[in-house]
């Protein structure tokens, strides 16, 4: 029986074979490989019920659609009749829409209604893969419509190397149509690659790193540490950066705008805004200053966290402290405040000066008016053993002032027994 190879190594051994069958073969699966997968500039996109063609092509079930032109002039007729050059996005998990003007794999497979005759052109749709990466930048790889006609102003953004032209905007302006609300920015700057990274990026300066410390590189986040200590990087904004954006960033926590870094043994250079721990009693418990920590650690950072939730609970907790640090004030509005402690301190933590308790406070204060109240009514009356006229003598003096005394007594029973004098918010045991 002869040997009989399927798969590659059938493909291996018809191109190994040789003689004029050779060249007839790989012909043959250029020109099939020509009739599948082909290049197309897209020329429009349907993102919302705006477009032409939303209701035509299937409404909201048509978001991601795109319409192109076939770049490859050798391809197959086959391919112009299919679905009047629209192409679906071949994966709806994970979207990445082109952009009007940049080039897409177009790639031809089966649709929902096909038959029997699967190469028949109506049970075939194109489905666009990704953009390609003509200019191998972030914020967008699309090329003009008809460049020889660019006056040299805009012709001067492309510049001629060894591996062909490089894009490189210098005057903040840019001569192809992006889409009705894309406008190019000429200060997006890619990230700087390091061994092992995958990078995850957007058109405007947001990204997703997961890398690793690498000793002896450019980025702020391997000064200490062994290479491959993990870390990841969630980065929204770049902040302020140059306008010659083909130029290489990394992340910088202090410039960029939002940022969220999970490490391992990194020393993160942040500049917190405030790192005032004079609230520690014993320096050995103070906390490090955020960038001198080296532990694995969980950093957010922007002009402003907001920690929300519409049904249960925010539990903060610690194996060690949990310090609430600011230039200003620490504020808590709430319908109830309870702390519960074995020991409270107000100003700092060498306080020595207890608290007193309202109820009991006000108690002892009560027993005591009662009982000068006593003392001054027998005073207010009080007589000597002197008689005049048959009468004791009176002592005005003593009698006024503990008149008074009883007034002033009386205003004081008062305040006490309208609960003036104790808080009605705050409470201790």
């Amino acid at each position: 029986m002869a040997n009989v190879n399927y798969g590659w190594s059938g493909l291996k051994r018809g191109i190994s074979t040789g003689g004029s069958n050779s060249s007839n073969f790989i012909s043959d699966l250029n020109d099939k490989i020509n009739n599948i997968i082909f290049v197309g500039r897209v020329t429009n996109i349907i993102l919302d019920d705006s477009n032409p063609l939303f209701s035509q092509l299937g409404e909201w079930n048509s978001i991601g659609f795109i319409n192109y032109e076939i770049i490859n002039s050798s391809t197959s007729n086959f391919n112009s009749n299919i679905s009047s050059n629209i192409a679906k996005p071949i994966d709806t998990n994970i979207k990445k829409y082109p952009l009007i003007n940049e080039f897409v794999y177009i790639i031809l497979a089966p649709n929902a209604s096909f038959g029997e005759n699967i190469n028949d052109p109506i049970n075939i749709n194109a489905y666009y893969i990704n953009s390609i990466s003509l200019w191998n930048h972030p914020h967008h790889n699309a090329f003009p419509n008809n460049p020889s006609a660019l006056p040299p102003s805009q012709r001067k953004d492309y510049e001629q190397t060894e591996a062909g032209s490089v894009r490189r905007v210098t005057d903040n302006s840019t001569e192809i149509f992006l889409g009705k609300t894309f406008i190019e920015r000429a200060n997006i700057h890619p990230l700087l690659p390091f061994e092992g990274d995958i990078i995850y990026e957007g058109r405007w300066g947001n990204s997703i790193r997961l890398g690793s410390t690498v000793k002896n590189s450019s980025n702020n986040w391997s000064s200490i540490g062994q290479n491959g200590n993990p870390i990841t990087i969630i980065r929204n904004g770049q902040g302020q950066q140059t306008d010659m954006g083909w130029i290489p960033t990394t992340e910088n926590i202090n410039n960029d705008n939002s940022s969220i870094y999970l490490t391992e043994n990194q020393r993160i250079p942040l500049e917190a805004s405030s790192t005032s721990y004079i609230s520690y009693n014993y320096k050995k418990d103070t906390p490090a200053v955020p960038n001198q920590y080296t532990q694995a650690q969980i950093i957010l950072n922007s002009g402003r966290l907001v920690f929300n939730t519409y049904e249960d609970h925010i539990l903060l907790t610690s194996a060690k402290s949990i310090n609430l640090n600011s230039l200003t004030s620490v504020n808590v509005d709430a319908p109830n405040f309870v702390v519960q402690a074995n020991k409270i301190y107000l100003g700092k933590n060498e306080a020595d000066e207890p608290l007193m308790l309202g109820t009991q406070t006000v108690n002892l204060l009560t027993d005591l008016i009662k009982t000068l109240q006593t003392f001054m009514t027998i005073a207010s009356s009080a007589t000597t053993n002197i008689c005049v006229q048959g009468q004791a003598s009176t002592l005005p003096t003593l009698n006024l002032a503990a008149s008074d005394v009883l007034d002033v007594l009386e205003n004081l029973k008062n305040k006490l027994e309208s609960q003036n004098l104790v808080s009605k918010r705050n409470f201790t045991i």
